[in-house]
């Protein structure tokens, strides 16, 4: 009897600690340590998200869902706009925009669809370890349909990339369904860039706006210096890897699945997810913004974090009524509008004083990261994980493109001279280190 009681009592206690561990888990929890991302890399991501809320329009002229201060886009600059009857159920639909502002051409992909069964086709077209793809596995149906988009567009995107100097952006974008697709996408443009006329890898990016798992953890972390996921607060998608087709099979009672799936992961431990090559993730680096606290009421001014992880890639589920809101690619337009708002105001003060992070200095740090990772998934016996990323080859290529980039730049902002730059042509370091201004040093001898 005795004992029966302390097994009840161990029981008791044990089910009290999971359940309080797991309703207190909040989704800032997932980017605790992460370092805060600047303005001048997250500047591209509202943006992405209006050009990607412009896809759901029926006419851009008189936009249905037009964000805060408008889509901002001209539609002279839209290439081409492709529907549901155009695709024929093998992609979402999708646009084609140059943007001369930027210099960027960008391809931007529609979310799933709850009323189109040719969204549920893509999405249910796939098995577990169904389909092996660059020394990992990828979701079947996405890959398809990424494969048919690059054949149906690569000729108009490399049209226009050579029409526009050699010099722009390939950007791919998607929310949701659509960004698996662009994910997707662009793994494969970066490994077959003969298609769009030998574009060079740093000229390629992607964003993946509320993430779909799409790809296993080496081809995640592999491709993290072209691919950007961006998740608001507790968004449920990146962190359920429950395949897709399971996800969506019982959408309409997504609170019993996360809160089954929850429960299954717990006794899983981490070392054997990570060691399973068929498990999906969400791609490459991660921009987390995070705009509610726990046990307060309200949303708080959002503040955005940035990694490239490997282990704890945004595996808890979140128990919070926010879930699905989170996924929603309006609410994230406009949190993050106003995170990138607020990075601009808290950057102000620094305008008559050196940055804290140079540009050059940011660069070299995320190329630092991406390697770091890369090491840290080789450690951890990811299967298929390499050091590599297959890009040493094309450094001359990359670098006439970053003249290419420069000269764009210039151009763009009149011809302003950078910090750096006037650091150098007014102040020198005496013997001790210090940055002293030149005509002292004259005027001392």
């Amino acid at each position: 009897m005795s004992v029966s009681c302390g097994v009840e009592c161990v029981l008791c206690v044990g089910c009290t600690r999971w359940a309080w561990k797991r309703c207190t888990y909040i989704g800032s929890d997932d980017s605790g340590s992460w370092p805060p991302a600047t303005p001048e890399e997250f500047e591209p991501i509202p943006r992405i998200c209006r050009l990607i809320l412009a896809v759901y329009e029926s006419d851009l002229n008189n936009p249905q869902y037009s964000p805060a201060g408008a889509h901002r886009l001209k539609p002279e600059w839209v290439v081409k706009r492709v529907t549901y009857e155009q695709t024929n159920g093998h992609a979402p639909p999708y646009l084609i925009y140059t943007d001369h502002d930027h210099h960027e051409i960008v391809l931007a992909i529609r979310g799933l669809n709850l009323i189109k069964e040719s969204d549920y086709k893509l999405l249910l077209d796939n098995r577990l370890g169904m389909q092996m793809f660059d020394g990992g596995f990828a979701h079947h149906g996405l890959l398809k349909s990424a494969t048919w988009l690059l054949n149906q567009e690569s000729e108009t995107l490399k049209r226009l990339w050579e029409e526009n100097g050699r010099c722009y952006k390939m950007v791919f974008a998607g929310h949701s369904l659509g960004s698996g697709v662009a994910a997707l996408l662009t793994v494969i443009v970066v490994n077959h860039r003969d298609r769009l006329a030998g574009i060079p890898r740093n000229l390629v990016s992607c964003y993946a706006v509320a993430p779909a798992r799409c790809m296993s953890l080496n081809l995640a972390v592999k491709y993290a210096d072209v691919i950007h996921s961006v998740i608001l607060q507790d968004d449920f998608l990146p962190r359920t890897a429950t395949p897709l087709e399971d996800i969506f099979k019982s959408i309409f009672c997504l609170p019993c699945l996360l809160f089954g799936v929850c429960l299954r992961d717990t006794f899983i431990p981490e070392g054997r997810k990570l060691r399973d090559p068929r498990r999906l993730y969400a791609p490459g680096r991660m921009y987390h913004i995070v705009e509610r606290r726990f046990c307060r009421c309200g949303r708080y001014p959002p503040e955005v974090r940035t990694a490239i992880p490997v282990d704890g890639r945004f595996e808890h589920i979140v128990l919070s009524c926010n879930a699905t809101s989170d996924h929603g690619i309006i609410w994230i337009e406009r949190e993050a509008e106003k995170a990138l708002q607020r990075m601009k105001e808290m950057s102000s003060d620094t305008v008559t004083t050196a940055p804290k992070i140079p540009k050059l200095e940011r660069l070299q740090t995320i190329e630092k990261e991406h390697k770091d990772a890369l090491e840290r998934a080789v450690s951890l016996n990811i299967p298929h994980a390499t050091t590599s990323t297959g890009n040493e080859e094309e450094s001359s290529q990359e670098k006439s493109a970053e003249a290419c980039q420069d000269e764009n730049k210039s151009a763009h902002s009149g011809g302003g001279t950078s910090w750096d730059e006037v650091v150098k042509k007014l102040m020198k370091r005496d013997e001790s280190g210090k940055l002293i201004l030149k005509s002292e040093t004259n005027a001392l001898q």
